[in-house]
C-alpha cells in the first residue's frame, strides 16, 4: 500500500467506569455506550437508515424507541458509537431464551455505521460490547441474522466467531391488536 493511501486506525474506547477514553490526533474519538435520552432522536434517524438500506420504511415513533428503551419495562438494549458529538452507529439487543436447552441468549438485532464510518472497526467494537452485554447479563449466547444475499455481512459475523446456522423452517407472525 503507498504512503499516501496509509490511513492511521480511528481510536476506539469501550466506556466503562475504570477507562478513560483517549483521542486521537487524527479522528475524532469514538465511543462505544449504552444510549441515553438524548440520544433517542439520532437513534430513531439511524434505525430509519438501516431501514431505508433494506427497502423498507421504518415506522417506529420516538416515544415507542423512548418506551422500549427507558420506560418502565425496558425491553431492548442499545449500544451507540459516537464521535465528535454526533451519533455514527448502533447495535440493539433483544433477549432470547431456547426452552430446550435452558439457554437465555441476546439477539444483536440491529448492528448499523453511518456510511463515512464503515470499514473503520467501528462495527468490530459494537459487537465486542453487545457480547460483553450479554455475558453481564448472564447470557449463555450472542447471535444475529443477516438477509441470505448480504454476502459481506455473512462474512463480516463469521470473522467475528459467529457460527452459521441455516434457517430450518418458516417464521410466522400475528399481529396481536
Amino acid at each position: 500500500m503507498a504512503a499516501e493511501n496509509h490511513q492511521e486506525p480511528r481510536m476506539l474506547q469501550t466506556v466503562t467506569p475504570t477507562l478513560q477514553p483517549v483521542p486521537s490526533a487524527r479522528a475524532p474519538m469514538v465511543t462505544i455506550r449504552c444510549a441515553k435520552p438524548r440520544d433517542l432522536a439520532e437513534l430513531r434517524e439511524m434505525v430509519a437508515e438501516l431501514a431505508a438500506h433494506h427497502g423498507d420504511a421504518a415506522t417506529i415513533t420516538p416515544e415507542q424507541l423512548e418506551r422500549d428503551l427507558f420506560g418502565r419495562t425496558p425491553w431492548i438494549t442499545a449500544l451507540v458509537a459516537e464521535a465528535g458529538g454526533a451519533l455514527i452507529g448502533y447495535a440493539i439487543l433483544v433477549p432470547q431464551y431456547r426452552a430446550a436447552e435452558g439457554a437465555r441468549g441476546m439477539e444483536m438485532h440491529h448492528l448499523f455505521v453511518r456510511p463515512g464510518h464503515r470499514g473503520t472497526g467501528i462495527g468490530r467494537h459494537l459487537v465486542a460490547k453487545a457480547r460483553e452485554q450479554a455475558k453481564m447479563a448472564g447470557c449463555d449466547y450472542l447471535s444475529v441474522s443477516a438477509a441470505t444475499g448480504n454476502f459481506q455481512a455473512h462474512r463480516f459475523y463469521e470473522s467475528e466467531r459467529f457460527v452459521p446456522r441455516p434457517v430450518t423452517g418458516m417464521r410466522y407472525l400475528q399481529k396481536l391488536g
